[in-house]
């Protein structure tokens, strides 16, 4: 059905064993191992040996122990060397050349510690047990090479990799993919909370949906088309077939992208280029890509319809043709073309093929990797397409030990209009599920909340039913299990806003509501008479004595406590009281600016997260940063003249306004830092007329009054102007005399807002 040749894998011409990688739910893969021993016998299932090396980094630390130097001392210059660069570790050679108080110290009083590095540099350092690798042999693998333990007692290879096969045996890579465990969580909730059982097997390759979301750029958590660059690419290809998501796949690596195969496959497509065959026999094994030799397997069926190749012999040219040897591509030629003139090709358009087929075979893609894992990006894109609220909470939760992808994750959902519940320990499970049609974060994305816990807290609910109040749980959940931190952040995150309590307020009180709980877990374990036996599931505001009511937290500091628990504002975002501010500043939304050019000057306003400072190669300072707005997040750089001007506004919660350029690469996008400034500054700053907007509710129980003392105790130069809304929908516009003019302050809006509530006051 998709055009896969069996010789491609194995066939009698080919000389070396095939490579098998298969990919496994993470969950499933140790029980596939498993079944592997026992299937073919302990003695001959081994995995498979890695030796580590000293890298630079490594054998300076290494040699510097030996020398008895100290850790700190051996760490520090061991920093000097530079960070990987796309996976590869710069040689010492190298990292002198690279930096200079590396190339100086090795000049002087390191020059012993380095020279000896160098030597060792390279060398295997440890062994350890390969992360896929297994061998499976019809004989013990002991009567083949030596075998050994691992730290685990696990039966290992002394062989590595490329020796095992060297002597003949045949090595299976088992692989962890956790796209199929999302896929598999995705099926069980679709199945638990929309009553349907989907069989992906039977799913058609022709539904609409999930091409149109991908052509729309809507790729997060799509399997290979999440990344920026190849998003791009697919929105400009726009696939509206499962052909087309194959090409992607093999479209979008180095190769055929600095080539041009990729502009050329999307100009043809569209019809924006003409197709041309060189010969009849070439249309029906190029009409899918559109005449350009995208798959080795392409190659091989060229070779079988106008030379008479075999497919065996095919893979032989395939593999020639991938190596580049002179030699044996002259032999190949020879072949071709004497097969060709058997079918009667023309010797020129067989010579013009024949040339075609050697430059594309450099870049040229296993069409069975392509068509397995294009299937895979279907299976995710039709599930996001028809059950998206199944498909965001089962990639949330396996990816809920991440918070910048929870924070890219929660973006997309807002974006399809799915609501986000915080956490709630009456319906929250360890991971994010549906319920009514909402999404319930998971308890155990909390931070300081392990899965144990959870699992206690889950055990006990299904147990004895939902907690009835705060105390209700401290009691029910083993204390043991539970420590101040994870209870400070359920009450920070909003899991315990079922008990109808302010977050402030339970917090206050959190050492009582302990301490009850510690004290009826005691009475309930070796009962005796005592103060609470009467009533177990009562509330400690009854016991706690001169308790006053404190009020909840403003909308500021909740999200900030929010963050601190979830490492994400989730309820809300701090920019949004200041919506009129930034239009009025000319800031841009961070979603608005995907298709501004390289170069361009922009303001973007956002919260700084993830924050790293670095050195540069001279050792200078300087930052990079995820500006995170409402909807969206950008990587920001702050070069070191720029950062010394604003050090300390990168350390803070602030929202902030950023003056940058834009620099487009195809590997990012990202902004260069020119200014930054705090939002509340600059509103401070520019306001002159504070607006304060009330109902005739809020004007009840003396609380003008109280706003009263309240603008007198922060004077200033801004006017302020009442407006008093009435029931018959018309309003009353007081301004407020200069006696109660105020200095706009942060303190100020948290202040009003205690006593009003959210969005009574804004400047102008």
């Amino acid at each position: 059905r998709y055009s896969l040749l069996f010789e491609r894998f194995l066939n009698p011409e080919r000389v070396s064993l095939p490579d098998i990688d298969v990919d496994f739910c993470i969950y499933g893969r140790d029980k596939v191992i498993k079944y592997v021993y026992e299937k073919y016998g302990s003695d001959k299932v081994a995995q498979i040996v890695t030796f580590g090396t000293l890298k630079a980094k490594a054998a300076i630390k290494d040699v510097g122990r030996a020398l008895g130097m100290s850790y700190a001392e051996t760490d520090r210059i061991a920093k000097l060397v530079p960070a990987p660069r796309q996976g590869f570790d710069y040689p010492i050679a190298e990292a002198i050349k690279m930096e200079k108080r590396l190339a100086e110290y090795a000049e002087g009083e390191g020059k012993e510690l380095i020279q000896l590095a160098q030597k060792l540099e390279g060398l295997s350092r440890h062994t350890s047990t390969h992360a896929a690798g297994l061998v499976i042999s019809e004989r013990p693998i002991v009567e083949f090479m030596p075998l050994m333990l691992d730290k685990e007692g696990q039966v290992i290879t002394q062989f590595s990799m490329s020796w095992v096969e060297k002597i003949g045996l045949v090595k299976f890579d088992f692989l962890g993919l956790k796209t199929l465990s999302v896929i598999h969580e995705a099926l069980r909730l679709i199945r638990e909370t929309a009553n349907k059982d989907i069989d992906l097997n039977l799913i058609p390759l022709e539904d609409k949906l999930p091409y149109r979301l991908i052509s729309s750029s809507r790729t997060i958590g799509i399997f290979q088309l999440e990344s920026s660059g190849i998003t791009e690419m697919v929105s400009r290809l726009k696939p509206n077939s499962f052909e087309d998501i194959v090409a992607i796949l093999a479209l979008y690596r180095p190769g055929p992208l600095d080539s041009g195969m990729a502009e050329h496959y999307i100009n043809r497509k569209h019809g924006r280029e003409k197709v041309v065959y060189l010969h009849p026999k070439l249309e029906p094994i190029l009409k899918d890509t559109y005449g350009i030799i995208l798959y080795q397997e392409q190659i091989m069926q060229i070779a079988r319809d106008l030379a008479n190749y075999s497919l065996g012999q095919a893979d032989m040219l395939r593999r020639a043709m991938g190596k580049k040897k002179p030699e044996e591509m002259a032999e190949q030629r020879e072949i071709f073309m004497n097969g060709a003139k058997a079918c009667n090709i023309d010797q020129k358009i067989a010579q013009e093929v024949f040339d075609q087929m050697e430059t594309f075979a450099r870049y040229g893609f296993n069409r069975s990797h392509s068509v397995a894992y294009a299937m895979i990006s279907y299976q995710t894109a039709y599930l996001k397409a028809h059950f998206p609220k199944q498909f965001m909470a089962a990639l949330m939760s396996f990816e809920m030990g991440d918070t910048d992808k929870i924070l890219k994750n929660l973006n997309e959902c807002r974006e399809l209009g799915i609501e986000i519940q915080p956490p709630d320990l009456n319906s929250g499970n360890i991971g994010f599920t549906v319920d009514n049609g909402k999404i319930v974060f998971g308890l155990a994305a909390i931070r300081g909340v392990g899965e144990k816990v959870v699992s206690k807290i889950i055990e006990e609910r299904q147990k004895n039913g939902h907690f009835e109040s705060i105390l209700d749980f401290c009691k029910r959940v083993d204390s043991t299990v539970l420590n101040r931190r994870c209870l400070e952040n359920f009450v920070k995150s909003g899991a315990f806003d079922f008990s109808g309590f302010a977050r402030a307020e339970i917090f206050a009180s959190l050492d009582d509501y302990i301490k009850i709980g510690q004290k009826l877990q005691r009475q309930i374990s070796s009962p005796q008479i005592g103060l609470f036996d009467s009533v177990p599931n009562a509330d400690p505001v009854v016991f706690i004595p001169n308790r006053s009511q404190i009020p909840e937290w403003p909308k500021n500091i909740r999200l900030s406590k929010e963050r601190e628990a979830l490492g994400l504002y989730l309820s809300g975002h701090p920019l949004e009281r200041f919506a009129k501010e930034l239009k009025f500043l000319g800031a841009r939304r961070i979603d608005d600016i995907s298709n501004q050019s390289d170069g361009s000057q922009l303001i973007v306003a956002g919260v700084i997260t993830f924050l790293k400072l670095k050195n540069t190669k001279k050792g200078d300072r300087y930052a990079t940063f995820v500006l995170e707005d409402i909807i969206g997040t950008i990587e920001v750089l702050v070069w070191p003249d720029i950062y010394k001007k604003y050090t300390e506004l990168l350390g803070s919660e602030e929202p902030v306004l950023v003056g940058a350029r834009l620099d487009v690469s195809d590997e990012r996008r990202a902004l260069i830092a020119q200014s930054i400034e705090s939002v509340v500054s600059l509103r401070d700053k520019n306001a002159r007329e504070a607006i304060i907007r009330l109902n005739s509710s809020q004007c009840a129980d003396g609380r003008l009054n109280q706003l009263k003392a309240l603008l007198a105790r922060h004077k200033g130069a801004c006017s302020v102007k009442l407006i008093l809304e009435s029931s018959s929908e018309s309003e009353t516009v007081v301004s407020l005399p200069k006696a109660l003019t105020v200095e706009p302050s942060e303190t100020l809006c948290n202040q009003i807002e205690q006593i009003f509530g959210e969005s009574v006051l804004t400047f102008s």
